[in-house]
């Protein structure tokens, strides 16, 4: 929920982003932005072409981002291509096939039926060679998208010579024509958006679980290849739906850019399909909106390029996944790692000074060269910590070359080197770990030990001395005595 609320702010700056290089590529081309009256009809909708356009194209957004999120759970990103790319010959097919029948041939049903029907076929052959062969699903999907596009365009080219039919304008299902909308075009996309929307949700359980442990799903009983076949059919129906809006070169970047988008905002499935239904939704009505301020901005285009934008934003700021998130996240380990080295190592020396493990620990000065020689640092490294220590008050100056834990120092170091050796000991005890080798193995993990896990070492090592705040370290444990 909280990944929704942040997603404001990145969309925001992405439509600026779009708004300031259409006005640049308006300046290059010397077209002049439309007067406030139009615009305004534009945005509110109250231009009946523009409603049209708008609308669909906000639906499209929005299934595309439910269905391309299980494309790109189910690693399969490729299969829209593959799947777009195989509608093509179904046009050149159907309008064939509605010529000799006697009808028009453009009839736009007949021809997304058409489109539909060689869709599912690549989508069959896809399976059929990765179930029958060793070949991976790239391979697979990479051969299906080659060969269809291909018969495709020789089609394409045979039906365009044909001499009784009129063939132009086939060629715009490549690239989309929304701006030839009508209302039939309208409800057939309300209609099968809806209904696909009603399946994914319908099917989310199922479709969840073949996303992330297929193997699981068959070992159950579940009908994985049905299942299989059923999400693959709701994305052969968006890609059909979607070839007049943005054509079928760019209805993979439909599918798949909101999903990826999402990603970086959540780890939750349920709130990565609102967040790439939402960016989705965004990106056609924002994209569909600068098409028709804009009239030689082409819609399936500005769509993608408004998607690409909420995307670089997602990439960057995206709290799970970010760059710059993820970035300041690995920081502050680093600092964390950092500081509790140098604690654990100003406690160790103290330890060393204080040989009777009877007595409380001291908190007594440290003398640099000591610290700097318990560890492999560097004379920048140690001052870098030091001064680290001192912003964060774990640390006092003893004089010119010595230093002191503060009272909280002293304490975060007692807690630190507590969990260490709690870890050690296990992974001696448990993972059978030589006690010569286990601080690097232990060093690997203290760092993200949280209160219940400690309790739960606390619990395993019942028998340690308990009267010890500190347990003593295992890497002398069982050692045999010097003669």
């Amino acid at each position: 929920m909280s990944a929704a609320k942040g997603g404001s702010g990145p969309i925001c700056l992405a439509i600026l982003a779009i708004l300031f290089l259409s006005s640049g590529v308006a300046k290059a081309q010397g077209l002049s932005w439309p007067d406030l009256d139009y615009a305004w009809k534009v945005l509110t909708l109250q231009s009946y072409n523009a409603r049209l356009v708008i609308l669909s194209t906000t639906l499209l957004g929005v299934t595309s981002g439910l269905v391309g999120t299980f494309l790109l759970l189910r690693k399969r990103s490729l299969m829209g291509d593959a799947l777009s790319h195989s509608t093509y010959p179904g046009i050149g097919v159907a309008f064939v096939v509605m010529v000799l029948l006697g009808g028009e041939g453009k009839w736009l049903p007949g021809l997304l039926l058409g489109a539909a029907a060689t869709g599912l076929l690549g989508v069959l052959m896809v399976l059929a060679i990765r179930n029958t062969t060793r070949l991976k699903d790239d391979a697979a999907m990479g051969i299906v998208m080659g060969v269809a596009f291909g018969f495709g365009v020789a089609l394409m080219r045979m039906v365009s010579d044909l001499p009784s039919a009129d063939a132009a304008g086939l060629n715009s299902f490549v690239y989309g024509t929304a701006a030839s909308m009508v209302f039939g075009d309208f409800l057939l996309i309300l209609v099968v958006t809806t209904g696909v929307a009603f399946a994914s949700i319908f099917l989310l359980k199922e479709f969840t679980l073949l996303c992330f442990d297929e193997g699981f799903a068959a070992s159950q009983g579940w009908p994985t290849f049905f299942l299989d076949l059923a999400m693959l059919g709701l994305v052969t129906a968006v890609t059909v739906v979607g070839l007049q809006a943005v054509g079928l070169v760019l209805i993979i970047a439909f599918l798949i850019i909101p999903a990826t988008a999402a990603r970086f905002w959540t780890h939750d499935l349920r709130g990565m399909l609102v967040l790439a239904a939402a960016a989705g939704g965004m990106s056609g009505w924002l994209g569909s909106s600068l098409s028709a301020l804009f009239s030689d901005l082409p819609t399936g285009a500005v769509i993608v390029l408004v998607a690409a934008s909420i995307f670089l934003m997602s990439m960057l700021f995206g709290p799970a996944r970010g760059v710059v998130p993820r970035s300041l996240r690995q920081a502050r380990l680093r600092r964390k790692v950092g500081r509790q080295h140098l604690l654990r190592a100003a406690y160790e020396i103290l330890e060393g000074q204080q040989p009777d493990v009877a007595e409380p620990i001291r908190n007594l000065p440290i003398a640099f060269d000591s610290l700097l020689g318990h560890r492999s640092w560097s004379i920048q490294q140690i001052n870098r910590l030091l001064r680290t220590a001192r912003t964060e008050d774990h640390l006092e100056v003893a004089g010119s070359d010595r230093i002191r834990l503060s009272e909280a120092g002293f304490g975060e170091a007692a807690r630190v080197t507590r969990n260490h050796r709690l870890w050690e000991l296990y992974l001696i005890r448990y993972a059978d770990i030589a006690p010569s080798h286990v601080d690097r193995d232990a060093d690997l993990v203290e760092h993200v030990l949280d209160a219940e896990v400690v309790a739960q070492l606390e619990a395993e090592l019942q028998d340690r001395p308990s009267s010890l705040e500190v347990p003593p370290s295992p890497h002398f444990i069982d050692q045999p005595a010097n003669p």
